[in-house]
């Protein structure tokens, strides 16, 4: 179990990210998924990988699992900020 943000300060982050003109996802510690085509996924404010493999990677976030499944799936970066996943990408999901 995680800490639980009440929806109050959930909407106060909101406010004031967009008051103050600053990305969400790093008022809020929300995790940034850009995907290129199926070939390739960046998740930016990740939480570590749980799985990997050739045909799945599992990376942790602050809203969940994301679940990337394809096949020659191979990480091309890893960065405390920032995880790369290249190779045939068949789908993506968020699992809480």
């Amino acid at each position: 179990m995680g800490f639980v943000v009440p929806r109050e300060m959930k909407n106060l982050e909101c406010f004031l990210a967009h008051y103050l003109e600053l990305p969400k996802e790093l008022v809020m510690g929300l995790p940034r998924i850009t995907m290129l085509g199926d070939i390739q996924i960046i998740v930016e404010n990740h939480r570590g990988i749980i799985e990997y493999t050739a045909e799945k990677v599992r990376i942790g976030t602050s809203i969940g699992e994301l679940h990337v499944l394809g096949s020659d799936l191979a990480l091309r970066t890893i960065f405390p900020e920032e995880i790369a996943v290249d190779g045939k990408i068949r789908s993506i999901a968020l699992v809480e």
